[in-house]
């Protein structure tokens, strides 16, 4: 039987002449493409080099950019060139490193600009004292808004950015939780839960969904009381009151909030500016504090989120932290102005046994 040479279909000859001799390799073109450890080696340093290149343009400081990884750097560079492809250079952004460390500070929140798309396009520094993060460490989460949101809240959030986009300059909010660092984890128990509000520009004309940003403040929700740094003492005003909740005493900002004066308020019982359906939830609270449950039970149990009259007859929301005080001899209260979407929120977060029925 004749065997054929595999390479050459000629009958198979004793020396094998057609073959490669041993101790030789075949032509480099009849070979396919490999990758060397050197031409790898090559690769990894013109792309350390790349990523070196753009670190370096990055409007940071030095510190913070020896800091980086490469992910956080490519997070960082995409973050500046959606930016750029928005604001062009010599167009004003509308917020940006231009408004100052002693200006942002002096915001109840942190400013966020989207895409249409929701893509991250800037996050004011001062984000670490709301979230416990900073900007880098934001991006690390994702690009998204939904990245940094709550997984249950998305799909909300996408229906009121889609209806905010169908008509710019129309102002929407909503509240979810926000990734935190650890420690603020730690400290607070959970997330930070935050109001955002803001509404979608055309920064041309016609406008489409590439010349569109969404900008919006971010507003954290106060947990309590002493948690001042989160959110804005304008937006709280004080009351006491004696065992059966009578008005003793109450801050002058009462006036801008509910537009009554203190004289009008001293001996009102707070009952009488109730909405009727939050009178039950209001008792329970006040038998809460008033027989010392607050103490043994948690903060909760001395928390609840209100309805209650203004002057105007409108009605305003309000989250109420009460306790003992003067020796036991008095109630006080902590009363925080909310948003309707943030008592909605709240409410939601707080203990079954404070639930309205």
């Amino acid at each position: 039987m004749t065997i054929f040479c595999s390479h050459c279909h000629q009958p198979l000859q004793a020396e094998m002449s057609c073959l490669p001799r041993r101790g030789k390799q075949a032509p480099r073109a009849s070979r396919p493409f490999r990758s060397t450890k050197s031409a790898s080696k090559a690769r990894r340093d013109q792309i350390n080099a790349e990523l070196q290149a753009l670190r370096s343009l990055l409007p940071i400081s030095m510190r913070e950019k020896e800091r980086l990884s490469y992910l956080h750097t490519m997070a960082l560079v995409c973050l500046q060139l959606r930016g750029a492809q928005l604001f062009p250079p010599g167009s004003a952004p509308p917020a940006g490193p231009a408004l100052g460390t002693e200006l942002l500070s002096l915001l109840p929140g942190f400013l966020l600009v989207l895409s249409a798309s929701g893509k991250l396009v800037y996050v004011s520094e001062n984000v670490a004292q709301v979230l416990g993060l900073s900007v880098v460490e934001l991006l690390a989460q994702g690009d998204t808004v939904f990245d940094i949101l709550d997984g249950q809240a998305c799909e909300d959030v996408y229906k009121k950015l889609l209806l905010a986009q169908e008509e710019p300059g129309r102002e929407v909010t909503f509240v979810s939780e926000m990734c935190t660092s650890k420690a603020f984890r730690l400290k607070h128990g959970g997330n930070r839960v935050v109001t955002v509000c803001g509404r979608f520009v055309a920064l041309s004309w016609p406008p489409s969904p590439s010349t569109t940003a969404f900008l919006a403040l971010c507003s954290p929700v106060t947990k309590s009381p002493a948690d001042g740094a989160a959110g804005s003492q304008d937006d709280i005003f004080q009351s006491t009151h004696i065992l059966d909740m009578t008005f003793i005493d109450v801050t002058e900002s009462v006036t801008y909030h509910l537009g009554y004066r203190k004289e009008e308020l001293v001996g009102q019982s707070w009952y009488n500016l109730l909405h009727p359906e939050d009178a039950d939830l209001a008792a329970a609270q006040h038998r809460a504090v008033a027989l010392g449950a607050g103490a043994g039970a948690g903060p909760a149990s001395g928390t609840a989120v209100l309805r209650v009259l203004r002057r105007d007859r409108a009605w305003a929301w309000l989250r109420v932290c009460a306790r003992r005080d003067g020796g036991g001899r008095c109630i006080s209260c902590t009363c925080t102005c909310l948003r309707e979407e943030e008592a909605a929120h709240l409410r939601s977060r707080l203990p079954r046994a404070a639930a309205p029925p």
